[in-house]
Formats: structure tokens, C-alpha cells, sequence
């Protein structure tokens, strides 16, 4: 699941995206494995298992060819079998991710999605550690369990959170876009344009031909996307973010932000800086997959 929001984008029909085995030639119908570590990029790949990944605490952000991704802690991605994405841990992430075979979910959809996660998908995320999806024998109570998180999960899928920016094969758009995240703190549509060799008035007919949307509501999306983000880094004030970011009023970024997100800044500052709990089965720290 990328370097950062303004990472180098690869389209997906330049370069062949690997298929990753994680059942290691195993027959399981679900397993589980959980990540801890510093910053790591996966590159571009697939599987051919659906993936459900839980951010426990850190941000990880997720690029397919069609959106980027953020990953904030306590919700979840949903990445389904086949989908080429690359994905970016950031530092000091700590992820739970289950894997289904394709039978399991049903309406799986194409695309990869932010998830609000019930309290019950949590928790039985979490209670799946036990099963590491490389495991060579066949466990009938296993089987169960993951079919009915299997459908758990595909009702959760009409719960999506907007947390995704476009992308685009367009160079004129592509390059405007990543001047815009590399600069956000300052950025002005004429500086973008200058950058990337068109006039203003192009620039804006091409990001709404292109995305449906214009460069500054563009603008906006990444700006809160990439505050979210800085939530997740401890010590972060919430004027220092706002500034970092680009606003200059305090005030018209906690109304912006709390448009977008549902709660104010320091709400949601309070509820991801949460100290994680160790992660539990039966009493006993959880493994860690590879």
C-alpha cells in the first residue's frame, strides 16, 4: 500500500506489477498478519486474495491507478484480489491486514476503498492473528470464522470515507498535481501553471475535464488529506499543521477541516494519538507476519 502524498506515480501499463503469493503455496481460505516497523514503500504489486488492512496506529497511504489513498489510524483499506496498488508505510505504522480468498466476500467491487470499520470488524481482525495466512493445515474453525468476517466485511464496504485523491495519465495534470502536493503550504494556481508551461485558464478547463473537479477543490482535498496526516505525527500542534498545510486562519481551517472529516481538529487529534493497546490473542501478544 506510497512514498508520500507526493510520491512518483509509475501507470501501471508501463511497468508489470508483481503478484505477491503471501499464502507462500498454502490452501488457506483466510489468514492474517500484522506489520510493525519504520517507513517502507512495497512497490507496485496485486494479490490473489483480498486484503482488508487496519491501521492500529501511523498513517499508511495507498496509490492505484485511478486514486491515492491515505490510511489514517482506526480505519481500515480495502484492497480487492488483483488490484495493482503500491502502498507507503509510513513511520512507526503498525497495521493488521486479513486476507480472504476471493469466495469469501461477496460484491467485492473493483477499486480499493477507506473504510469507517465497526468495533466488532476490529476486534475480529485482530482475534485472526492467530491464523497467519501462510500456514500450511487446514483448520475448519478457521474456515468459519473467516467466512463470516468474509460477510461482515462486504456490508462494510457501503460504509466508504472520502479519503482518496484523483489521479491522472494526463502529463499536463499529473505534473500540476504533484507541483500542488509539493507546495502546499504556499501553492497558487499561477504558480502551478507556470511550472507546468500552460496558462492559468487552461490549467483549470484541464483539471475539470480531467477529474471533475477544479484545481482549487483539488487543492483543498489534498491540504486536508495531508493535515490528517501530520495529526498521526506526535508533537503536532494544531496551528502548526494548519500552517504547514497552508491556511493562515486558524479559524477557517477548523471549519474546513470539520466540513470534511465530521469532527473538529483537535477531536480527531485526541481520538488517533491514543496510545495503541498491545495487540492480544488469548492473552498473548500477537505474532508478526513477514
Amino acid at each position: 500500500m506510497t512514498a508520500s502524498a507526493h510520491s512518483a506515480r509509475r501507470a501501471p501499463e508501463t511497468a508489470r506489477a508483481s503478484l505477491v503469493d503471501v499464502r507462500r503455496g498454502g490452501q488457506a481460505l483466510g489468514g492474517s498478519y500484522l506489520y510493525e516497523g519504520e517507513r517502507l514503500v512495497t512497490g507496485w504489486h496485486s494479490h490473489d486474495l483480498h486484503q482488508i488492512e487496519y491501521a492500529v496506529a501511523g498513517v499508511v497511504e495507498v496509490e492505484t491507478a485511478t486514486a491515492h489513498y491515505l490510511l489514517p489510524p482506526q480505519q481500515a483499506a480495502w484492497i480487492p484480489a488483483g488490484l495493482e496498488h503500491q502502498a507507503t508505510m509510513n513511520t512507526a505504522v503498525r497495521t493488521v491486514s486479513v486476507m480472504f480468498d476471493p469466495r469469501l466476500v461477496p460484491h467485492p467491487g473493483d477499486r480499493a476503498r477507506i473504510l469507517a470499520v465497526a468495533p466488532l470488524i476490529r476486534e475480529m481482525m485482530i482475534y485472526a492473528l492467530r491464523w497467519p495466512i501462510a500456514r500450511a493445515e487446514h483448520d475448519p474453525v478457521a474456515d468459519g470464522f473467516f467466512h463470516t468476517l468474509g460477510h461482515l466485511v462486504s456490508e462494510a464496504l457501503d460504509h466508504e470515507a472520502p479519503l482518496s485523491l484523483p489521479t491522472s495519465t494526463d502529463p499536463i495534470v499529473s505534473a500540476a498535481m504533484a507541483y500542488t502536493q509539493n507546495h502546499l503550504d504556499s501553492v497558487t494556481v499561477g504558480e502551478v501553471s507556470r511550472a507546468v508551461g500552460v496558462s492559468e485558464r487552461t490549467l483549470r478547463r484541464q483539471f475539470r475535464s480531467t477529474l471533475g473537479l477544479s484545481w482549487r477543490s483539488y487543492l483543498l482535498q489534498a491540504r486536508l488529506l495531508r493535515a490528517m496526516a501530520l495529526f498521526a505525527v506526535p508533537g503536532q500542534s494544531v496551528l502548526e499543521v494548519s500552517t504547514a498545510v497552508g491556511f493562515d486562519n486558524g479559524s477557517a481551517f477548523a471549519r474546513a477541516f470539520s466540513q470534511y472529516c465530521g469532527e473538529t481538529p483537535s477531536s480527531y487529534q485526541r481520538r488517533i494519538s491514543t496510545a495503541p493497546q498491545p495487540l492480544t490473542v488469548s492473552g498473548t501478544a500477537a505474532g508478526q507476519q513477514a
